[in-house]
């Protein structure tokens, strides 16, 4: 089952919850594992959301989240690190994910980088002997990208379900390489390309994601009832996780055959090299409008040595990113 949550799009912990629902009691047993893995997550985050959207401008819970969101990129940038030790042995994957952060600091499409990333490692694979010859092509999808148009750039626009739920749909059909890759799909299509968010508030949604029980993908419950209430929740929620259950009832059967396929290994290498440099890209996007104080700066540099040298749970490090925060506001 394992297996299955690294080889389909979608969040592991949300896809093993379902798999085991499909193996104990086929289509029924799957909507229920699933269902009742999703929704306490979801009633939290609207929870949060309306906390957040009622209270949000006290001045106390403005310096509170200012600690919390310092302490965000501090975790996700713990996370780029932690992921990433596996490959530092390997060219290939420090050369891919390189390339991918950098082009996504240049607002390259995620998606586009992602599929640059899995072609360069089904390359790396079938041409494993010609070590010399691979590291220059390996890096070639990536490059070309950059001279395709990405799709940042877009006017500000209103917000609609339908926009709403076919953007998240989208996001639950390609998102490899865990929760936290959803973050550069956010700034990308949310905040540059159709301003339907500010920066800071995509840090904070990030960071209920982060410390309410349950999947982060339930970040995209807090963005939809940013947007557009109760509703936006439950269609961003419905539509983010729906790939997960057709994936999951769709590809099991097929798990043997992919499991052993060099092409998807090599695919899979490429693109878990690539979420990772997105993951790496988007720390130095928001890092940029966020770290931009001496006390910011501060809770950033703690949190992230945290991160690495003891590997506290995330939610305790954002928890003290909120008070450090509380405290610099007093101060």
């Amino acid at each position: 089952m394992l297996g299955v949550t690294n080889l389909i799009p979608g969040p592991n912990s949300t896809q093993m919850a379902i798999h085991i629902g499909y193996r104990r009691g086929g289509v029924k047993g799957l909507l229920i594992a699933g269902l009742c893995f999703i929704v306490p997550a979801t009633a939290v985050t609207i929870l949060f959301a309306y906390l957040y959207v009622t209270y949000g401008t006290i001045p106390e819970l403005g310096s509170l989240m200012r600690g919390i969101r310092a302490a965000i990129i501090a975790v996700i940038l713990g996370a780029v690190v932690r992921l990433g030790k596996p490959f530092r042995s390997r060219p290939f994957m420090l050369l891919t994910g390189a390339c991918t952060a950098i082009l996504s600091v240049f607002r390259v499409d995620p998606l586009l980088l992602l599929v640059a990333s899995g072609a360069a490692g089904i390359a790396w694979r079938n041409r494993e002997k010609a070590l010399r010859a691979l590291r220059s092509l390996a890096a070639v999808p990536l490059i070309t990208a950059l001279s395709l148009p990405g799709s940042a750039g877009g006017g500000p626009e209103g917000a609609t379900l339908t926009g709403l739920g076919l953007f998240f749909l989208k996001i639950g059909s390609i998102l490899y390489g865990g929760g936290y890759v959803l973050v550069p799909f956010l700034q990308e299509g949310l905040v540059d390309s159709r301003g339907w968010l500010t920066q800071s508030k995509l840090i904070d949604a990030i960071a209920v994601g982060q410390f309410t029980p349950g999947p982060v993908l339930s970040t995209a419950t807090f963005i939809g009832y940013l947007l557009l209430g109760i509703p936006g929740a439950l269609v961003s929620t419905g539509a983010i996780f729906f790939p997960s259950f057709l994936f999951v009832l769709l590809v099991g059967p097929l798990v043997p055959r992919l499991r052993n396929s060099p092409h998807m290994q090599g695919f899979l290498d490429g693109v878990n090299a690539g979420a990772l440099g997105l993951m790496a890209g988007v720390c130095w996007t928001l890092g940029a409008s966020t770290l931009t104080g001496i006390v910011a700066g501060a809770i950033f540099m703690i949190a992230l040595f945290v991160q690495l040298r003891w590997r506290v749970n995330a939610a305790w490090v954002v928890a003290g990113g909120a008070l450090a925060g509380w405290l610099g506001g007093l101060l």
